[in-house]
């Protein structure tokens, strides 16, 4: 028989635990206050799209974008300072990835443009990250090393940050390859209309033309007496 006491020791204990496991699964799945933006926004022909952010000065940023439908998937990128002064600018990317590190206080503009394209409009995502996520435990007021817990839990933060990652991507990857698809589903279909219109056509054109080989022809003659 068990000691007296004893189960509501244990029961205290795995109490313990349980609140400490789920303050734990809590902070793994809050949000840091690392800025980011995630973006999927439509570019209509001829138009120009621009996206403002502050920054702090010495804050390291990276802009990704992909164009998911439009054209031939590409649109103009450039990126300024709070001063005017052109970081990146790119003409008629599908996709790219730029990093740099903030270099004074202020807003910095990223524009997007499909002012090129005439009658062609571009559905357009982009990711801006603003700063790093901070450590999930901070080692300012930390006097011991992290217990397997925690590292487990770290590790299982930067597993699910990747996992978030091939997400997005095969999430644009598919909608990208559903667009080209449906594209490519509406050209065969007019193709086909197209052919069977040509075939309809041909085909009345040999009937009239068979028919006429074999149609009587009719001669007349005249006699001119002398």
């Amino acid at each position: 028989m068990p000691r007296p006491g004893f189960a509501p020791r244990w029961a205290a204990a795995a109490g313990r635990w349980g609140r400490r496991l789920l303050a734990l699964l809590l902070l793994l799945l809050a949000p840091g206050p690392g800025g980011a933006s995630e973006i999927t926004f439509e570019l209509p022909d001829n138009a120009k799209q621009c996206f403002y952010e502050d920054i702090v000065q010495g804050t390291k940023c990276t802009l990704e974008f992909q164009v998911i439908t439009g054209g031939h998937y590409d649109v103009d990128c450039r990126l300024e300072d709070p001063d005017g002064k052109v970081l990146y600018k790119e003409m008629k990317k599908q996709y790219d990835s730029f990093t740099f590190t903030a270099s004074k206080n202020g807003t910095y503009k990223f524009c997007f443009s499909n002012e090129f394209s005439t009658f062609t409009h571009k559905t357009v995502y982009f990711d801006f990250q603003v700063g790093e996520d901070p450590p999930l435990f901070p080692s300012e007021n930390r006097v011991s090393a992290l217990t397997q817990m925690e590292s487990a839990c770290v590790s299982i933060h930067e597993a699910l940050k990747s996992v978030i990652d091939y997400q997005t991507h095969f999430r644009l990857r598919e909608a990208q390859g559903r667009s080209r698809a449906e594209d490519l589903n509406t050209r065969v279909a007019y193709w086909s209309v197209g052919e069977a219109l040509i075939l309809l056509v041909v085909s009345i054109g040999q009937v009239f033309l068979l028919k006429s080989f074999f149609s009587d022809k009719r001669t007349t003659t005249t006699r001119v007496g002398s």
